[in-house]
């Protein structure tokens, strides 16, 4: 288990990491969600501290709510020896850790995770970033955290369809790097799934990988498996009514059907894993309803990929179950038939 992250309740770790550092200053930033449902267990655990709220919601990650984040650390006089901890979601933990590495050039910030999603997969690996003018993380920096608190007692706060939205990316990084695994969470119900031990599961394959490549470089673009096509698709549904709009592990299983369709179109998988696919997460997740006039903008969007060199569009694709290619070209036309298999469910 990487070092830099704890499972475990808070009470056991964040009071020592305080006193240890001996900071100067204190801020918690929160959003309208995790203020009322989780806050409430990490402020008794606190010295004075200065609390900021901002919206909650991947609409929100913008840099309007980053300049009342960094207002809110300048009027609390907040020096370079000052803290940040971010509990929330993926949002708060992008938005949050970006905002405390350009403070001042940057101060310390302790990740606390309160989705499965955010987890098992954005807390950890140090990427961080805010949406720019409806392009997701187009600005943003890589910057470890102090520390990732993950206490499991989070999750009891969550409804059926976020700890689904978690569960794309733990079945990602069993996909793209543990087969056994893979071949156990299939054959387990959605209702069944030991999740403490798949959390654990999760970090230690992305702390490995990030491990290795923290820039992304090469073999952490793996991790990137589905996102090629499902960051497109979760933009594009931003641009819907909210009542369409997805949560980012819903449109990573979307990306993940229709790059899995890719990889075994260039016979990279076998028919029998591609099948297995389909009959685990259509069952999961439903399928999505992407119009005709969806499929261009969706395709836009996967030009503006921070995998992409020049104008190639480069995918991550899975070579095998538990294996993973990345820097994979795939041209436009391969794209439309990849929504288009999506579109027929």
């Amino acid at each position: 288990m990487n070092p830099s992250v704890s499972i475990g309740p808070l009470a056991e770790t964040l009071p020592g990491l305080l006193e240890k550092g001996g900071y100067s200053g204190i801020i918690v930033i929160a959003d309208t969600k995790t203020r009322r449902f989780c806050y409430p267990v990490l402020k008794p655990l606190l010295p004075k501290h200065r609390l900021v709220v901002v919206e909650a919601g991947e609409v929100h990650k913008t840099l309007d709510s980053c300049e009342v984040i960094w207002q809110a650390m300048t009027d609390a006089g907040l020096d370079r020896h000052a803290l940040a901890i971010n509990i929330g979601g993926g949002v708060i933990g992008d938005m949050g850790g970006f905002c405390a590495s350009i403070y001042k050039r940057g101060i310390d910030f302790i990740q606390v995770p309160t989705t499965l999603l955010s987890q098992v997969d954005a807390s950890v690996g140090g990427k961080l970033g805010i949406d720019f003018r409806g392009l997701k993380n187009h600005l943003g920096v890589f910057s470890m955290p102090l520390k990732v608190l993950i206490d499991p007692v989070f999750l009891k706060t969550l409804p059926v369809r976020e700890l689904r939205s978690g569960f794309a990316e733990i079945i990602k990084h069993c996909l793209i790097a543990d087969g056994s695994k893979w071949e156990k969470i299939r054959k387990t119900d959605f209702e069944d799934q030991d999740w403490p031990g798949l959390i654990a599961h999760s970090v230690a394959i992305k702390s490995k990988v990030v491990e290795e490549d923290p820039k992304e470089k090469g073999l952490r673009k793996i991790l990137n498996f589905g996102h090629t096509l499902g960051h497109a698709v979760e933009t594009r549904f931003l641009e819907k009514p909210r009542s369409q709009q997805l949560l980012h592990g819903e449109a990573i299983a979307v990306g993940m059907l229709m790059e899995a369709y890719l990889s075994y179109r260039r016979k990279m998988i076998s028919k029998e894993l591609f099948l297995q696919i389909e009959e685990f997460l259509f069952p999961v997740y439903g399928v999505v309803v992407i119009e005709d006039a969806d499929v261009e903008p969706i395709l836009a969007l996967t030009r503006q990929d921070k995998k992409n060199r020049g104008k190639e569009i480069r995918f991550s694709l899975l070579d095998g179950a538990g294996s993973c290619a990345y820097d994979v070209v795939v041209a436009p036309a391969e794209m439309r038939k990849a929504i288009a298999y999506y579109q027929k469910g």
